[in-house]
């Protein structure tokens, strides 16, 4: 099998799993911000001017985005303990649980699928997505 046919049914699966196992979406938020939620996470220390580069747009327009999200109560600024200078965008328990609600799988959904499975399958799966994100994170 070639690597560009693994990359095909590797995708195909993920967006079949992520369609039908997400949790349902019931806020109003767009993907870019829920992009940025998903980063200032992944990062836990992300300032504006990071946000701006992971963005790649001004940093006068990833001011209005976290602006934004401060409004909808999903993220607040924090000043640096160590330099004052510096200022971090954080998330809030609401932006945390929105943003779980929009990139994680929901837990009973899989919870059923699993149960179906034989132990040995779900040890499998865990170590094909341990590795493959193992691997992500080397590279990116």
């Amino acid at each position: 099998m070639t690597l560009n046919k693994s990359i095909s049914i590797i995708n195909q699966n993920w967006t079949d799993i992520y369609h039908l196992l997400h949790y349902a979406h019931q806020e109003n938020i767009s993907h870019q911000a829920i992009r940025l939620l998903q980063h200032i996470e992944k990062k836990n220390e992300a300032t504006i001017g990071d946000l701006a580069t992971y963005l790649g747009v001004t940093h006068n327009t990833a001011s209005e985005h976290i602006k934004r999200l401060i409004k909808k109560g999903f993220v607040s600024k924090e000043r640096c303990i160590q330099d004052e200078r510096k200022v971090f965008v954080v998330l809030t328990a609401d932006g945390r649980e929105v943003l779980f609600k929009h990139t994680q799988l929901d837990n009973e959904k899989l919870k059923n699928v699993l149960e179906k499975l034989d132990p040995s399958d779900i040890v499998m799966i865990e170590k094909a997505f341990s590795l493959l994100s193992q691997e992500a994170k080397k590279c990116f």
